[in-house]
């Protein structure tokens, strides 16, 4: 489609490139860049005096709770030992500033704006708008469609599907990793690569979890995520960088989906054999006969748990999120994918309504002249309101039952941590009346109040022991103090204390912990009174104390039980906030999983990577790489303009702030390189200038599967999902199995282009 370039305002002229200035946003430009690549954290130093007075403020203002030695609001330098030596730690308190992918360019951004190198024209370009390329509506397109398609994931379709495929492939490998190549390809061309990468990467570590002759799952979850960023380039609705250059040049979706459906297919056909019998040409990867785990009937025959409900499948979660590779852990692994939750009709509405909002987007979009007269986000803010109301619906109607699941799966935690706890007392019992003669001569007698060591003991060891990094997570924190120990579990937080006041024997005489008649004793296990949400489960908002029991052939011996209490805190923003969230997680499951997956922080990173861009086009900068480019297409023509632009896009999206920053970045420079020709009179050829265009176009969705993780935001997200299933893909591992798939990827995907453009572009001057 032809694009008016009249206005198009960049100034071709390059000689503004020596002032300092834009010799500075080059240079702020390239560092950016690089900490988006390898984001780190920078400690800040802040004088004790000041930090203690903002935290006392804090606690006045009741914004956090009573500060208490160790606790996540002192961050001071307990834990370092060096600093320690030096005197620091007792004068400062020392804060991680984090440099990433949002941090690092807003700050190059403000930066600029302190010494006048940017100012209102290229923060309004790269907000507002500038050259066909409207920030806000792709982010507001991009966010309320995603919402549609992680709320289909949600549901469990998408693990759901891929059970049935899982079912059909059977255990015969390559036929099933035949049908997963496809399952997830096709699903991936209508709801994006995100959806795929969220609920497909955890499926595939539970699939290759359970199954005896999967030495690695490398094979899979690498092939899947090639596949769905390989899928992505079909409409320009999967990913933010088609949204970006189709508004660039004005592309219709029906006309970009018409050029790229192509090249796409064939890659992604292609590919397959290469991953298969060359790259994954391994049985330990890929075996000839997969070996699964069988679910018993009994298991089979359970309800499946809703995932999205917090605590859901109670103790089970911990025990699953656990690295260890038991039994246990296996058989729930295989309880997630072979009996998989699915909620019919949110699944068959979320079907629905993104069928229906790609339909309209596309139909109206086609009968557009223009982009511009039909912001596409239009139609997929009410969509997307639409499907948060039946989430919001959905979730209210059945509050009930989801808080009651909520609720016994707090008690099960609690219960199974309480168990722990207990049987660390009793073994402390044990060694202490082993290494006590005198208390060992007393008849049948306990020590009733252990000594702090032992208490302090206690606390280490009860928290690194209840350490875990799945649904619910949770992180000792020690910070240099040995008696009040912290335990965070996901955003709640409580302090367990054990002074030996605290740890008591009751219901009957003091009875030995180690020593019983008959050496008869039973597993510790919890009142059945425990209640919801104690203390053990970082609920700082209810009170008191926790029983545990003991039962030692209860026909002879008392019960006793353990009591920890913890201090009645009034409740502070910290605390309201973090009831009110868990309050929305269980009244509104669906609807609280989906914002928490939503990609905010693409939002302050494309705003920022705009504005940067924009600065290298007023600095002269871009007009300078954009004769460079010029430069090479005539010297090459066609096919150099395919081949120079896929390496170009794909080289890029690891090195320019991920794909998204090298679609603006190349964006921009292809309209400069326009306007160069407009200013010459020298036209570009219709079929060297589109063979550019989608060239571009699959570098940057394809480059997403290169060399580092932060080629795309979808491989931070995948790793991040692959660790937490214990799965660990260093960056050199990433590189080195990833450079043979992009380099087919790319070479199949820019030769089927090269005869694309050949048979139906002509060499006719491109109107422009």
């Amino acid at each position: 489609m032809a694009e008016d370039l009249g206005d198009i305002d960049i100034d071709l002229d390059t000689n503004i490139i020596r002032e300092w200035r834009s010799i500075v946003t080059l240079v702020v430009f390239v560092i950016t860049n690089i900490i988006v690549l390898f984001p780190f954290h920078i400690p800040l130093y802040i004088p004790r005096a000041i930090s203690n007075a903002i935290l006392n403020a804090l606690v006045a203002l009741r914004v956090i709770g009573p500060r208490q030695k160790g606790s996540q609001y002192e961050a001071g330098l307990d834990n370092d030992r060096d600093e320690e030596k030096h005197g620091i730690a007792r004068h400062f308190v020392r804060l991680r500033f984090p440099m990433n992918f949002v941090t690092a360019p807003l700050i190059a951004d403000l930066f600029l704006l302190a010494i006048l190198a940017i100012g209102r024209e290229e923060v309004y370009g790269g907000t507002i708008g500038a050259n066909h390329i409207s920030p806000i509506d792709i982010m507001a397109f991009f966010i309320t469609l995603a919402y549609i398609a992680i709320s289909i994931d949600a549901s469990g379709l998408i693990r759901y599907l891929a059970f049935k495929v899982l079912q059909k492939g059977g255990k015969f490998g390559h036929r099933l990793f035949f049908y997963l190549y496809a399952f997830f390809f096709s699903l991936g061309t209508f709801i994006g690569n995100d959806p795929i990468i969220l609920s497909g990467t955890a499926f595939l570590a539970y699939m290759t979890r359970v199954s005896s002759n999967i030495v690695h799952p490398r094979a899979w979850i690498f092939a899947q995520f090639a596949v769905a960023n390989i899928a992505s380039a079909i409409l320009v609705s999967s990913n933010p960088t088609n949204l970006v250059l189709a508004g660039a040049f004005n592309i219709r979706f029906i006309d970009y989906t018409a050029n790229m459906i192509v090249p796409v297919v064939i890659t992604a056909i292609v590919l397959f054999p290469f991953l298969l019998y060359i790259v994954f040409a391994d049985e330990t990867l890929i075996p000839l006969s997969i070996q699964m785990h069988e679910l018993s009937e009994e298991a089979k025959a359970k309800k499946p748990v809703n995932p999205n409900i917090p605590h859901a499948r109670g103790n089970a979660e911990e025990q699953e999120d656990g690295p260890s590779n038991s039994e246990q852990s296996k058989l729930l692994s295989l309880e997630e994918i072979m009996n998989p939750f699915l909620d019919k009709g949110g699944a068959a509405f979320g079907a629905v309504i993104m069928a229906a909002t790609l339909i309209t987007i596309l139909a109206i979009n086609a009968a557009s002249q223009s982009t511009g007269e039909h912001p596409v986000f239009y139609v997929t803010l009410p969509a997307a309101f639409v499907m948060f109301c039946w989430d919001i619906t959905f979730g209210w109607i059945h509050r009930g039952e989801t808080r009651k699941i909520a609720r016994d799966g707090r008690r099960d935690i609690e219960r199974a941590r309480a168990e722990r706890l207990a049987r660390e007392i009793q073994e402390l019992e044990g060694m202490t009346s082993s290494h006590n003669p005198e208390q060992e001569q007393q008849s049948g007698g306990v020590d009733t109040q252990p000594s702090t060591s032992h208490s302090r003991s206690l606390d280490t060891k009860s928290q690194n022991q209840h350490d875990t990094t799945g649904g619910i997570r949770s992180r000792a924190s020690l910070a240099g103090s040995n008696t009040d120990d912290e335990i965070t579990i996901g955003a709640e937080k409580a302090s367990i204390k054990l002074p030996s006041e605290e740890v008591q024997l009751h219901e009957g005489c003091p009875t030995s912990a180690t020593n019983t008649p008959g050496g008869n004793q039973r597993p510790i296990h919890a009142d059945s009174s425990t209640p919801s949400g104690g203390i053990l489960s970082g609920d700082i908002s209810e009170k008191s104390r926790i029983p545990f029991e003991r039962e030692v052939d209860t026909e002879k011996q008392p019960r006793y039980s353990v009591s920890i209490h913890q201090e009645n805190e009034k409740a502070t923003l910290v605390s309201l906030t973090i009831d009110g969230y868990r309050w929305a997680q269980e009244t509104f499951p669906t609807a609280a999983v989906v914002m928490s997956h939503l990609p905010f922080a693409l939002v302050p990173f494309a705003f920022s990577m705009f504005v940067l861009v924009q600065a290298l086009v007023t600095k002269g900068w871009v007009p300078v790489f954009a004769y460079g480019w010029n430069h090479w297409v005539n010297k090459t023509g066609t096919i150099g303009s395919v081949g120079g632009m896929g390496f170009l896009s794909v080289i890029l999206c690891n090195f320019a702030g991920t794909n998204i920053g090298t679609t603006i970045l190349l964006s921009r420079v292809i309209q400069a390189w326009q306007k160069i020709h407009q200013a010459n009179n020298t036209p570009i050829s219709n079929r060297t200038f589109w063979a550019t265009v989608y060239s571009m176009a699959l570098g940057v969705n394809y480059g997403a599967f290169s060399t580092a993780f932060s080629a795309s935001l979808a491989g931070l997200l995948w790793r991040d999902i692959l660790a937490r299933k214990h799965i660990r893909v260093r960056r050199l591992d990433f590189a080195r199995v990833n450079l043979p798939i992009i380099t087919i990827s790319m070479v199949v995907g820019c030769a089927i282009l090269v005869g694309e453009v050949y048979i139906i572009r002509p060499t006719t001057a491109y109107d422009a």
